[in-house]
């Protein structure tokens, strides 16, 4: 932060506040609108939903790591209705290529940094921009700040002059960090019950039963102790 201020001007600090807000925005949306039609057609809640995995969301807060939730993320999916095959194969595997977080937060920092540091991006690589990220946000694991490294690989493919730029964000990362976590949680809980679905898998009335239960903790914490 002190070397974007120092470098850039006590100005630049308005404009990094405006990309974490655009980022927070940018992911509120698409976990409500396009994960919540996707749930919608599925036949549950994305609300409901993610009042169901609330305390995932607040570990997954605290440490700014969807890693950290992994194992009673996948003991909930399994007690809402999803068979434990589905759960078994399909979270693990979205915690390393189903990272929507990580691909919208590198897509946002490309473009932020290449209008930061005055470089004349083409609409063809703003599309390539968007391929990129979806292709270098699948090598991104769960720990803390890997979004942030593979964000060097996609400014290298995008235009190396860009790579230097990483230190412009480098100190706001921590509050995107946190934001990437959560929308990549979000996502894979969603992911698993669509593909557990798919598939023939998913328990219906377990699925609605556990969805209703999150309003009275004591259920809930019945539910927990059963399963």
């Amino acid at each position: 932060m002190a070397f974007t201020v120092g470098k850039f001007g006590p100005a630049a600090l308005g404009n990094l506040f405006e990309l974490i807000l655009t980022f927070y925005a940018t992911a509120a949306l698409f976990v409500v609108v396009v994960l919540g039609i996707i749930a919608r057609i599925v036949g549950f809640n994305i609300f409901r939903f993610m009042a169901y995995i609330r305390d995932e969301l607040l570990i997954v807060l605290g440490t700014s790591s969807s890693e950290s939730a992994l194992p009673q993320l996948m003991a909930k999916l399994e007690q809402l209705g999803c068979s434990k095959p589905v759960v078994g194969l399909v979270v693990p595997t979205g915690y390393s290529f189903n990272l929507d977080g990580t691909n919208i937060y590198m897509t946002l920092a490309t473009l932020f940094i290449g209008q930061a540091l005055g470089a004349d991006l083409s609409f063809g690589q703003q599309i390539t921009i968007i391929g990129v990220a979806m292709l270098t946000s699948k090598g991104a694991s769960g720990v803390t700040g890997a979004g942030f490294i593979t964000l060097a690989a996609t400014l290298a493919v995008i235009d190396p002059k860009l790579v230097p730029g990483m230190a412009i964000v480098l100190g706001i990362d921590k509050f995107m960090s946190e934001c990437r976590a959560i929308t990549n949680l979000i996502g894979n809980g969603v992911a698993t019950v669509v593909v557990a679905w798919w598939e023939g898998e998913l328990d219906h009335d377990k699925l609605r039963r556990g969805l209703m239960r999150q309003h009275d903790p004591s259920s809930e914490q019945e539910m927990l102790s059963v399963g």
